[in-house]
């Protein structure tokens, strides 16, 4: 069996977690890690090539981009100039169509593939909505995160300036509405003020209520663990009162980590072109042939 060669785009909590599920993966191998300090080489990566760019390493079928999501499309465009597919996890659910149109065009031009939005929602759980779209064409879908952390909104709070390190919790309220509970360690010399005031003026924050607490240790309040419960009540065909409940609790970036790894093989199936999950047969997520699948799952 001839193996998929992946190389993980950033080593943080979702990068970690991704060569965790790439090393699990008897179709895989690492082909590199991509670091902005290349010669900061944990004991982790000691076996693997760790570099400062793709194009230092050789032989790529896919970059796994384990980025902040506002990086996604600078690195992806890159990844796909040296002719290697793309999978990332882009959170922000309304700037997925803008970014699916701007990489489809690079990625035809290319003759390559991406997949965008390949963490849990978006992505399987955009799957599970997709499905239960299809039970009952006409309802209301409710999808309650939490509680637990965003790993996105965490990081969109880490880059305002003055941030040490932070932590942004959702907390559901019921039927698709949350409250955003953010812990942020400010650095020496800044306003706390004036960061909390920028956390709330973040298009990561600005449709939700949000809470804006100062801490001494971000580390003593951190929890990764998170959750959905996706709730769709609706008609199937004339018959009303059709209820529908997907619920799971997970470790965050353990479970993006999977799914991005499983979209990397996925994505090697593809046609050249620009993908969101609900647009892949789910077939393709799995390893070995379809026969095997078939057999076992239906």
């Amino acid at each position: 069996m001839k193996k998929i060669r992946a190389a993980v785009v950033g080593y943080g909590n979702i990068g970690k977690y991704t060569v965790e599920a790439l090393e699990a993966a008897a179709d895989f191998e690492i082909a590199g890690i991509v670091r902005r300090n290349a010669s900061d080489i944990p004991v982790s990566l000691a076996t693997y090539k760790v570099v400062a760019s793709l194009k230092e390493l050789e032989g790529v079928d896919v970059a796994i981009l384990a980025t902040p999501t506002r990086k996604v499309k600078e690195y992806a465009l890159e990844a796909l100039s040296l002719g290697i597919n793309t999978v990332d996890s882009f959170d922000i659910h309304t700037q997925i169509p803008e970014l699916r149109r701007t990489l489809a065009e690079k990625a035809l031009e290319a003759g390559k593939a991406c997949i965008i939005s390949a963490g849990w929602d978006p992505g399987t759980d955009s799957m599970v909505r997709a499905i239960l779209e299809a039970c009952a064409p006409k309802g209301l879908t409710y999808t309650n995160f939490g509680p637990g952390m965003s790993m996105g909104h965490s990081v969109a709070v880490k880059a305002i300036e003055g941030v040490a390190d932070a932590l942004s919790m959702t907390i559901p309220t019921g039927q698709g509405v949350h409250r955003r509970m953010v812990y942020v360690q400010v650095k020496p010399g800044y306003d706390f003020a004036k960061i909390a005031a920028a956390v709330k003026a973040d298009p990561y924050f600005a449709s939700d209520e949000t809470h804006v607490f100062q801490v001494e240790s971000v580390d003593a309040v951190k929890d990764m663990g998170h959750g959905v419960d996706l709730v769709r009540k609706g008609v199937s065909g004339k018959t009303q009162n059709q209820n529908f409940q997907f619920k799971m609790s997970i470790n965050n970036p353990a479970l993006t980590g999977q799914i991005l790894v499983a979209a990397a093989r996925a994505v090697t199936r593809q046609k050249p072109g620009c993908y969101t999950l609900i647009e892949i047969p789910p077939v393709d997520l799995l390893p070995g042939e379809r026969d095997y699948w078939v057999a076992h799952i239906v």
